[in-house]
């Protein structure tokens, strides 16, 4: 009995049997059949496909945020970079306070 050998298919291949399925709403199985290939391997490549294409979607632009609710973030953080300035300040002025006596 000889081992099964291993298929090799370019990345236009599989792009182009993941449309099959993703723009043409062909079935995974049915796709399969007819490229002449595993439903295990389509099925990987369409869940492959879909993990890159949530990879290049930006999740923090999903949510609309009013001019209002920007300008309070904004405001928000340079608040906070402001208090730490205060901070610093308030540990300089303390540690030459002492220097000086």
């Amino acid at each position: 009995m000889k081992a099964a050998t291993r298929q090799k298919f370019t990345a236009e291949f599989r792009e182009q049997a993941v449309k099959l399925i993703t723009e043409q709403g062909l079935k995974i199985s049915e796709a399969a059949r007819r490229l002449d290939i595993s439903d295990k391997s389509l099925s990987r490549w369409v869940i492959a496909a879909k993990v890159e294409q949530l990879d290049k979607v930006d999740t923090k632009r999903l949510v609309p945020v009013s001019a209002l609710e920007a300008e309070v973030s904004k405001l928000r953080k340079e608040n906070a970079v402001l208090r730490e300035e205060r901070e610093i300040l308030k540990k300089a002025t303390a540690f030459f306070a002492k220097e000086s006596r």
